[in-house]
This record gives structure tokens, C-alpha cells and sequence, in this order.
């Protein structure tokens, strides 16, 4: 019974986000559903004490990437440099390879460090008319956008500044640079897959005659690539976020030391500056990269400064209250004695790798966040992983890529937040468009054992 109620109320969650409904408002109501029909007693104690602190905390440690992600993505836009940079890959491609060009641009805007909601704001315009240019149908842009930005630059990629590969690093005290060969092979694999499935249904639409689509709704207007940044300066920008990423995970650790110790209202205050380390360097990453696109580009940027980072905020605090949302429904979840018996049984299977790509999945697939989910299980299980590491002579930065990369395996179910954003921003349903999304998912879930496998064959990392 106990297990039934955990699953009602992920259905619950998954059904009214299907719906086109807020998960910001529904998760605590199918959090504390699930409270109420196991312990009617607890669920204000419950929602004040587990959904709002946990809630909150993840709020308090990641807002500051969510915001300056989504501020740098914004003056991106506002400078022009994100249509110079569309405008190139389409002139080295060719618009009669759309989908490659979506993919590609979105991977580098990803892995820039752009946000992956800003990411689909910048990109859609693009992709709507590199479709319509090729008649290509429409439903099939969300599929797009999510390999090119939900997949392989989002958590497998080393160095990759997105959340879901900064999270391991305060569990495991490693860095977004952790086991880079594991990383470049499971983006291949997912790449590579991920285009031929593409490939695949937009052969067969043509083959049956289907074109962009009629009667479609948010569609933006045409786009005139006409006056734009030299290419090299606009990419520039991504460059300096990586790079300055990579430099500044390595100059922290030495500049603070392990713990760093200062006094505050009398008191003595200790950080372990290895739990924060890749959440610094990667906002003193954005940071320089935001004041690089001003430095370049200062008086477009400038000019609608105001308004822009007023959208850009907005669209942080959504983003971050969505996944903090969940992540406050999973922290309840995870209370559930139903939970408990998942748990449990998830422990059971006996290679530590496969536990935990199968914890992390199944747990972001329960909270709809790849980022919730990553967050709940290493809280978790973390300590059993780096003792099992320790015994069995494995690399934490092996835990570290296999625990990213399963993070966004089955996180995108119909009421993950960004799945619910990119179908809102092209104008589409679920009806019309997730059964793509969910194939990238399924390929993308495919990957992290298939890396797996690739280290325990090769004991490469």
C-alpha cells in the first residue's frame, strides 16, 4: 500500500503537468497527498519541516547559477551574438541539415553555460525557420531541442557548466572536469543515436508527405540574418566561460585551502570550501562571461539592459522554482515508508556503478528533476558510494560522470520542467511532441550503461 500511494502521487504530478498546470503549485498538493493518505497527521509538520527547507536549501545553494546562467544567456540575445552564431553553423551546414545545425547550436550554447530554458528561448526562432525552410514538420523541434540541450552537454560532457555535473562535486568533493573519457564516449553514443532516431522520423514524415504543419500556434516571425558579430567575437564569450570554468575549479581549492575559516558576528564560521568549489568557479565563470559580451557588444546590450534582465531574473527564479518545487516533493517523497521499500530494493543490486545510475534515474524520473533527483539520492547514498569506491579501488570521478549523466536519464517525464517549457515555448502538446522527447530520454538513460559497461571492459575513465 505503502509503495502504491508514492507511485498515486507521482501520477498525480505527471497528470496535471501533462495538463499544461504549474508544478510550482501541485508539487507540495501531490506531496502532501501522498502525507495524507499515509499519516493525516503529518502534513503541516511535513510541508513546513521537509518540502519548504528543502525547498529552500536548494534554492539558497543554486539560485545564483540559475540567475546568472539566465543573465548571460539574455545579454547573449540582447548583443546579437546567439543569431551570429546560429547564422554560422548554418552557413557551415547547410539549412538542408536543420536538425544537425539545432542540435549543434543548442550544445554549444549549453555547454557555453547558458541555462537550458534560456537556451530554448534563443534557439526556437532559429529552429522554426530552418523547419519551415525545409519543410520539415514542426513537432519535431522540442525532440531537437532537447538532444542538443537536455543530453550530452548538459551532464556528460566534462566541464560542462550546467547544475546536474556541478551537484556530484559537493558530494564526492571531485569537479565538473571528473572522468572525461567516459564523458566524450557517452556523448558520442547519445549524439550519435539521438540524430539517427531524428534523422529517422524526419525521413518518414517526408516519405508520408508531411510538412511543417498548418494552423500552428507561437510561431515567430521570420528571421533576417543581416548585420551580425564576426562569429569569432561571438563565440568568444562561450570560450571564456569554459575556459575561465576550468582555471577557476583549480585556483579555489588552492587559494582557500580544503576549509576556509572567518569570523562573522564574533563567531567562528568554517567552510568546506571542496562541497563549493564548482558552484564558485562556475559563477565567477558567468560572470566574466557576461562582462565580456559587454565589453564587446556595449551599447546593444546596454540599451535594453533594463527590461532584459528583468525577463532574464524572471525566467531564473521560474526555472529555479521549479526545480527547487520538486525537489521539496521528492525531499517528502523520500519520507514516504513507500519510498523506503523502492529504496531498499534499489539496494540491493550488487554492482555500485548500476545502483547508483539506477537510484539516480529512477529518483529524478520520481521527482520530474534531473537535478532533484541527482540531489536526493547522493544525500542519501552518497557516503555508501565512496565507501564502496574506497573497497573496490573505483575512482570517485567515475561516480561523479555516472551519477551526472544518469541524472538526466529519466528526468524528462511529462512533468519535468524544462520538458513543460520547451513545448509551451514552440506552441506545442504533449500530445504532439513528448513521444520524441521521450525516445531522446530513453536513449539518453541507455548511455550511462553503456558507459558503464565501457569502463569496467577498458578501465578507462
Amino acid at each position: 500500500m505503502s509503495v502504491l500511494i508514492v507511485i498515486l502521487a507521482l501520477v498525480f504530478l505527471m497528470f496535471v503537468a501533462y495538463r499544461g498546470y504549474s508544478v510550482i503549485l501541485f508539487s507540495p498538493i501531490a506531496a502532501l497527498l501522498a502525507v495524507f493518505l499515509t499519516d493525516p497527521h503529518l502534513v503541516a509538520p511535513m510541508f513546513s519541516n521537509v518540502f519548504m527547507v528543502k525547498m529552500v536549501d536548494f534554492i539558497k545553494l543554486y539560485f545564483p547559477v540559475f540567475m546568472l546562467g539566465a543573465l548571460f544567456g539574455k545579454v547573449i540575445e540582447l548583443s546579437g551574438f546567439s543569431k551570429s552564431i546560429v547564422a554560422a553553423v548554418i552557413k557551415l551546414i547547410g539549412k538542408e541539415r536543420a536538425i544537425l545545425a539545432i542540435v549543434l547550436v543548442c550544445a554549444v550554447l549549453t555547454y557555453g553555460g547558458v541555462s537550458l530554458f534560456v537556451v530554448v528561448f534563443a534557439v526556437y526562432p532559429f529552429a522554426a525557420e530552418l523547419f519551415r525552410a525545409g519543410d520539415i514538420p514542426k513537432r519535431l523541434i522540442p525532440g531537437t531541442i532537447a538532444l542538443g540541450a537536455f543530453t550530452f552537454t548538459m551532464d556528460a560532457l566534462p566541464g560542462t557548466p550546467q547544475i546536474q555535473n556541478i551537484i556530484p562535486s559537493t558530494f564526492f568533493q571531485t569537479n565538473t572536469w571528473s572522468a572525461p573519457i567516459l564523458g566524450i564516449v557517452g556523448s558520442i553514443f547519445i549524439l550519435i543515436l539521438g540524430m539517427l532516431y531524428l534523422e529517422r522520423c524526419r525521413k518518414k514524415a517526408q516519405h508520408n508527405g508531411e510538412g511543417y504543419g498548418k494552423n500552428l500556434i507561437n510561431e515567430p516571425a521570420n528571421i533576417i540574418h543581416d548585420k551580425l558579430a564576426n562569429p569569432l567575437i561571438a563565440i568568444l564569450p562561450l570560450f571564456v566561460v569554459g575556459v575561465s570554468n576550468f582555471i577557476f575549479t583549480r585556483l579555489i581549492p588552492l587559494s582557500y585551502g580544503k576549509e576556509f575559516t572567518f569570523m562573522l558576528s564574533g563567531k567562528s564560521v568554517v567552510i568546506e570550501v571542496g562541497k563549493l568549489t564548482a558552484i564558485w568557479a562556475v559563477e565567477a565563470a558567468l560572470i566574466l562571461g557576461i562582462l565580456c559580451v559587454i565589453l564587446f557588444a556595449f551599447k546593444p546590450v546596454i540599451k535594453n539592459f533594463a527590461e532584459g534582465s528583468k525577463a532574464a531574473i524572471s525566467g531564473a527564479l521560474l526555472a529555479s522554482l521549479n526545480t527547487a518545487s520538486e525537489y521539496g516533493f521528492g525531499g517528502v517523497i523520500a519520507a514516504m515508508p513507500g519510498f523506503l521499500v523502492v529504496a531498499a530494493g534499489l539496494e540491493h543490486i550488487p554492482n555500485p556503478l548500476v545502483n547508483e545510475a539506477v537510484s539516480i534515474t529512477t529518483l529524478a524520473g520520481i521527482t520530474g528533476s534531473a537535478s532533484g533527483g541527482l540531489s536526493i539520492a547522493l544525500a542519501a547514498m552518497s557516503s555508501h558510494f565512496i565507501e564502496v569506491a574506497t573497497a573496490m579501488n573505483i575512482p570517485l570521478d567515475v561516480f561523479h560522470r555516472i551519477a551526472a549523466m544518469a541524472s538526466g536519464g529519466m528526468d524528462t517525464l511529462p512533468h519535468n520542467g524544462a520538458v513543460i517549457t520547451v513545448l509551451a515555448v514552440t506552441g506545442l502538446s504533449h500530445k504532439q511532441s513528448y513521444k520524441d522527447i521521450f525516445a531522446i530520454t530513453c536513449i539518453k538513460t541507455l548511455a550511462v550503461f553503456f558507459v558503464i559497461i565501457f569502463y569496467y571492459t577498458t578501465g578507462l575513465y
